[in-house]
């Protein structure tokens, strides 16, 4: 094994190639964990102390959609507006599942598609906001009782697909749309 004229450089020559093997720098900050140092699990047992406060930041992230939803119906569209509900309901796309709110998630995320799809927002019918909006709040606020997550799974699905015909009709001319209308839901599934 010939050593190179950089430090730590290691060049293996063998008859039809050289293999040059470079350190690894990362080495040096690499700690080893034993057993009883468990990051993963310090984690868990942190989210674990966190997890009653899931229910007052899933209250938070529905009070914002649900006063962005209202500044709309009451004081009209505008850019601002439409940017600050799809924010809004992002949030809840990305948060719920974590905060124990999976079916939110997946109804967050088929309003997100309405609001990024539709070609205009204005013309969307408000049936379909609030719809989905009251869903959100529906589950939201019932999510403790058994028999309303197989509820809340079906609301989801029918959402879904009430949105996802409603997209397809507004961009059959649009097929660039069409695409990432018919993509299968990036929310976790229950």
């Amino acid at each position: 094994m010939a050593k190179n004229g950089a430090k730590d450089i290691e060049v293996k020559a063998f008859a039809t190639h050289q293999l040059i093997t470079q350190p690894n720098p990362l080495r040096k900050v690499l700690r080893r964990v034993e057993d009883k140092d468990d990051p993963v699990g310090r984690a868990e047992q942190a989210l674990a102390g966190l997890s009653g406060e899931f229910k007052d930041w899933m209250a938070t992230e529905v009070n914002r959609l649900s006063a962005a939803y209202v500044a709309i119906r009451n004081d009209g569209f505008t850019k601002d507006r439409r940017d600050e509900l799809f924010r809004a309901a992002h949030d809840i796309k990305g948060d719920a599942a974590t905060f124990g709110y999976p079916s939110a998630a997946a109804i967050a995320e088929s309003l997100c598609r309405v609001i990024e799809h539709a070609p205009d927002f204005e013309k969307v019918p408000a049936e379909l906001f609030t719809h989905h909006i009251n869903a959100i709040l529906a589950i939201a606020h019932e999510n403790t009782k058994l028999d309303s997550i197989s509820v809340s799974a079906e609301l989801s699905r029918r959402l879904r697909n009430v949105a996802d015909d409603y997209l397809a009709h507004v961009n059959r001319d649009r097929p660039e749309h069409l695409e990432a209308i018919f993509a299968p839901s990036i929310v976790p599934a229950e």
